[in-house]
C-alpha cells in the first residue's frame, strides 16, 4: 500500500486536469477592463524566475554544510519542493493563501481550485496591471522555498518519504493561514496592520519556528560531529540566493516601480552590512575571518531586511543588517552550549533574523519610503506600528512552533520521521536514495 498511494495522488491529479480544464475567460465589464502594463508584467516574469532559483542556491547553500555522505539528500530536500508544492499549488494551495476569506484565515480552496478563472482579464486586487496568474505563479515561488528553508534543522536524520507528508502539511496548515492572513486583503494581520512586505513572518519566522520544533522533535544525531563537505558550495548558493532575493523583495513591490528600486537597495545593502559585520564580530571575539561566516551573514541581514524592504529607507537598512548579524551570531553561539541539535542553525539565522526584521520595520518604517506605512515606526516617535508588529510577532510564533509540532507528531504517527541508526551512520544519500558523490 505504501508503493501505491503516491502514485495513485498522481492519478487522481491526471483525472483532474480532464474534470476541470479550466479554460474559461473572464471578461471585465465595459470600462472595467484592467490596463496590463507590459513592464509591470516582464518584472514580474523576471522576479518570478529569480525567487525560483533561490532554492537551488538554498540547496547548494545547505549542502555545502552537510557531512559528506549527506550532500545529495540535503539538497534533495530543497528541490523536491519544487515540484511537490507546485503540484498542490496549482489544484488548490493559491486557493487556500488567496482564495475567498473564511475568516480573516484561510482561503476556500475552491476559489481557485486548479487554477480556476485565471485567464482574460482576471486580476489580484493589489496588482491589476498584471495578469492574476502571474500573480499566482509568483506566490508559488514563496510557497515553495518556505518548506526548504526548514531542512536546514532537521538535516542527516530524516526520512525521505516521511519529509514529502511533512512538507505537504505544513504548506497546508501553517504557510497557507499564514499567507491568507497577512497579504489577503481581507485577512486578519493585514487588516490590524502588519507590515510584512516579503515574507518575514509568512515565510523566514514560519520557517525558523518549525526548523525549532523539528529539531526538538527529532533529537540528537547520533553522531553530532560538522564537517562541511563543499565551503565552496555554500559560497555558490549564497550567491544565487543573493541573486534570487532581489526577486523575493523587489518583486514583492508588484511592478516595476520606484518602490521596487527601494526594495532592492535595502536588500542589498542589508545583507552587505551583514555580512561584513558577521566577519567583524567573529575577529572581535577572537576568531579568524572566515567564508562561512560572511556567507552565512550575509544571508541573515536577506533575511532581516526581507519584512521591511519595502517601508525603510536605505540608512535603516544598514541597520537592520548590522543588529540582526550581531543578534543572530550570538544565538548561534547559544545554540551551540545547548543540546539542541538544529543542524544548520535554521532558528538562529531565519527564525531569529525574521524576527529582529519584523521588529525593526515596527522602528523604522516610514509613511516617506511607502504611503502604505499608515503610522511611522518608533524611530519617529509614533508606537501604534511597534506595539502591532510586536504582538503579530508573539501570535506567529506561538502558531507556528506549536502548529509544527503538531504536524510533526501527525507526520510520525503516518510514517515514523526519524531514520535508523544505522541509515544515520552510512548517510542518507545512500539509505534514502541509493546515490553518492
Amino acid at each position: 500500500m505504501k508503493r501505491y498511494f503516491p502514485f495513485s495522488i498522481i492519478i487522481v491529479v491526471l483525472l483532474l486536469t480532464f474534470l476541470h480544464p479550466s479554460i474559461d475567460i473572464k471578461t471585465a465589464a465595459p470600462g472595467q477592463a484592467p490596463h496590463f502594463d507590459t513592464g509591470d508584467i516582464a518584472w514580474m516574469l523576471v522576479s518570478t524566475a529569480l525567487v525560483l532559483i533561490m532554492t537551488p542556491g538554498l540547496a547548494f547553500f545547505y549542502g555545502g554544510m552537510v557531512n559528506k555522505k549527506n550532500v545529495i539528500s540535503t539538497m534533495l530536500q530543497s528541490l523536491i519542493c519544487m515540484v511537490i508544492v507546485t503540484v498542490m499549488w496549482v489544484t488548490f494551495g493559491f486557493s487556500l493563501a488567496f482564495g475567498d476569506d473564511v475568516h480573516g484565515i484561510i482561503g476556500n480552496p475552491g476559489t481557485y481550485f486548479m487554477m480556476k478563472g485565471m485567464l482574460g482579464d482576471a486580476v489580484w486586487p493589489a496588482a491589476k496591471t498584471f495578469p492574476l496568474l502571474l500573480f499566482a505563479m509568483y506566490q508559488l515561488k514563496f510557497a515553495i522555498i518556505t518548506p526548504a528553508l526548514i531542512t536546514g534543522a532537521f538535516a542527516e536524520r530524516i526520512r525521505f518519504n516521511s519529509y514529502l507528508i511533512f512538507v505537504v502539511l505544513f504548506a497546508v496548515f501553517i504557510y497557507s493561514p499564514l499567507a491568507h492572513s497577512t497579504w489577503h486583503p481581507d485577512g486578519f494581520l493585514n487588516k490590524l496592520g502588519v507590515l510584512d512586505f516579503a515574507g518575514g513572518t509568512v515565510v523566514h519566522m514560519s520557517a525558523g519556528w518549525a526548523a525549532l520544533a523539528s529539531a526538538l522533535f527529532l533529537k540528537r544525531r547520533a553522531d553530532v560531529s560538522h564537517a562541511p563537505a563543499r565551503v565552496t558550495y555554500v559560497i555558490i548558493g549564497t550567491g544565487l540566493l543573493w541573486f534570487g532575493w532581489f526577486g523575493f523583495n523587489a518583486g514583492s513591490a508588484l511592478g516595476a516601480s520606484a518602490l521596487a528600486a527601494t526594495a532592492l537597495a535595502t536588500t542589498t545593502s542589508a545583507a552587505s552590512a551583514a555580512g561584513l559585520t558577521w566577519v567583524f564580530f567573529d575577529m572581535f571575539r577572537g576568531r579568524k575571518p572566515s567564508a562561512m561566516g560572511t556567507c552565512i551573514g550575509a544571508v541573515v541581514g536577506l533575511v532581516a531586511i526581507t519584512p521591511a524592504a519595502g517601508y525603510v529607507s536605505v540608512p535603516h537598512s544598514l541597520a537592520i543588517g548590522i543588529i540582526a548579524a550581531i543578534v543572530s551570531n550570538l544565538v548561534v553561539e547559544w545554540r551551540t552550549r545547548t543540546t539542541i541539535d538544529d543542524t544548520l542553525d535554521v532558528f538562529p539565522c531565519h527564525g531569529v533574523g525574521g524576527l529582529v526584521g519584523m521588529v525593526l520595520t515596527g522602528v523604522f518604517a516610514h509613511h516617506n519610503v511607502n504611503p502604505a506605512v499608515t503610522s511611522n515606526g518608533l524611530f519617529f516617535g509614533e508606537t501604534h506600528l511597534f506595539l502591532v508588529q510586536s504582538m503579530a510577532l508573539i501570535g506567529v510564533s506561538i502558531f507556528a512552533f506549536f502548529g509544527s509540532l503538531l504536524l510533526l507528531k501527525v507526520t510520525d504517527l503516518i510514517s515514523p520521521l526519524r531514520v535508523s541508526v544505522d541509515e544515520e551512520a552510512v548517510g542518507l544519500d545512500i539509505s534514502q536514495h541509493g546515490e553518492k558523490l
